[in-house]
């Protein structure tokens, strides 16, 4: 009996306790709301790289020969042009290489000549019949062999005179030298590589970009892009470019793949300097005057004591497929008539033999996110930019297709959200809103509900009698203590 009495008690105190956290002690609770109006204006994605600027065409001139830097005639900053002496090196041994070639094609000739005219006399003897057919073998292949001499000391001579003549560099294109290697005295070797005694670069008014893109974002560039970027020593100036090239040779650094792209730029002030850092930002999309709202609204998700439920979506069950449904109730009176009549045309086009997936399929499809680039999108998006013509390096003439990877188009990267707007009961409401361009603080929003200026919620923040209040969090909708209450 007083086992029984006691779990009584219990029992009615554990109830007691209940009423007094869920009604009183709740009841007792007031929210403070920050809220964000929904703005209109423009939105810019970029992908932001760094790259080296530098020269479209950089020639390294060497040598061919070895031996000691005679004369140099072009310093740093020469200009010069396509077949201008610009250094030369020692020619003494290879003009006495020359002269030992000389003196071996006389020997040779020489040797012809004789094996020639013994060759012209054995063939008179033999026909008289004074010759064996043996002699006149021998002679005909001492003919032949100082003919073969004849010509490979001819070569030689060439190669000698090639190699004199290799001694005297000149410049291979019309350009400006960025950079002279060696100085006059200085011995060069070119017995497995040419030693480099120049760098020329071509044009200094046509420059190139050489970014790095991560591969999560190389997918958002293309070719024909513009891209912005500014270099230290004109930090206030933003040049322009545009995306020439992406090359496919993948580059890992730290486990990170980066691919190179080519900016194009124009340096016709002659401002840019080969190996300049730049800091490059490729414009991927652009919205203009669209309905925004912050990223922190979309991320707001509030208590569950603060949603409204009086106004929440029935779910029906379609009887032919047993699959569940949103009613329709979220939508304002045109949607439902605009949607309700696109549905009966596209049942009559099909002789109403569409199953619901099958007109849900459909429905998406016709009123889907639009790919024709040839106009303006719904969101705002100018059209594609069109390729450009490629211009290729110096001296290169390309005679196959090149290959373009798949352009970004933003408006395939839509999606869904919610924001949350305060009632007149102090509960909030959710709004459903598709998603589209995000530039990292703002999101583009599109809704038949929402309206420029129209306010949503932020954050919610429980605000109490004593020091301490709890901070609703935008993120997960869970509590952490926060001294003085206030706004989150």
């Amino acid at each position: 009996m007083k086992k029984t009495i006691y779990i009584s008690i219990s029992a009615i105190a554990a109830i007691l306790i209940i009423i007094y956290f869920v009604f009183i002690r709740s009841g007792g609770q007031t929210y403070s709301f920050r809220f964000e109006e929904i703005s209109q204006g423009d939105i810019t994605v970029f992908v932001t790289a760094t790259g080296t600027i530098n020269a479209v065409t950089t020639v390294e001139v060497g040598t061919q020969v070895s031996g000691i830097v005679a004369r140099l005639y072009a310093d740093f900053n020469s200009i010069v042009k396509k077949g201008q002496l610009i250094a030369q090196i020692d020619s003494t041994f290879l003009i006495q290489s020359v002269k030992d070639a000389e003196a071996n094609l006389e020997r040779a000739r020489a040797q012809y000549t004789d094996s020639r005219r013994n060759l012209d006399r054995v063939k008179i003897l033999l026909e008289r019949g004074l010759e064996s057919q043996l002699n006149y073998d021998a002679s005909l292949t001492t003919y032949e062999s100082n003919e073969a001499s004849l010509k490979s000391a001819q070569a030689a001579l060439d190669r000698a005179k090639i190699n004199l003549a290799y001694a005297y560099i000149h410049a291979p294109i019309d350009g400006v030298v960025i950079n002279r290697a060696v100085n006059i005295g200085q011995t060069v070797a070119a017995s497995f590589s040419s030693p480099t005694l120049f760098t020329i670069a071509n044009d200094l008014k046509k420059m190139q970009v050489e970014t790095t893109v991560d591969e999560t974002d190389i997918g958002k560039v293309s070719t024909g892009q513009k891209a912005t970027f500014t270099v230290d020593a004109y930090p206030e100036e933003n040049f322009t470019g545009t995306v020439s090239q992406i090359r496919l040779a993948p580059q890992s650094v730290q486990n990170v793949v980066n691919y190179i792209v080519i900016v194009d730029v124009n340096n016709d002030k002659l401002k840019l300097m080969p190996g300049m850092t730049a800091n490059v930002k490729i414009l991927i999309a652009n919205a203009s005057n669209v309905m925004r709202i912050s990223n922190l609204a979309l991320r707001f998700q509030p208590p569950g004591d603060l949603i409204d439920t009086t106004g929440s979506v029935q779910i029906r069950k379609d009887s032919s497929s047993g699959r569940s449904f949103r009613n329709m109730g979220d939508f304002s009176e045109s949607s439902r008539a605009r949607f309700k009549a696109l549905g009966d045309s596209i049942q009559a086009a099909h002789g109403k033999k569409l199953t619901p997936e099958q007109l849900l399929k459909e429905l998406q499809k016709v009123g889907g996110v639009r790919p024709d680039w040839s106009r303006p999108n719904e969101d705002g998006n100018k059209t594609k930019p069109a390729a450009q013509k490629k211009s290729y390096s110096y001296g290169i003439t390309s005679n196959f297709p090149e290959y373009q990877k798949n352009a970004y188009e933003p408006s395939h990267q839509s999606g869904r959200g919610r924001l949350w707007i305060l009632k007149s009961n102090g509960k909030l409401e959710s709004i459903s809103v598709r998603t589209r361009l995000n530039d990292g603080r703002y999101t583009q929003i599109i809704s038949e509900k929402l309206k420029s200026g129209d306010k949503v919620v932020l954050g919610a923040t429980i605000n109490n009698n004593s020091e301490t209040g709890q901070v609703a969090s935008p993120l997960s909708g869970s509590s952490q203590q926060r001294r003085g209450g206030g706004f989150r």
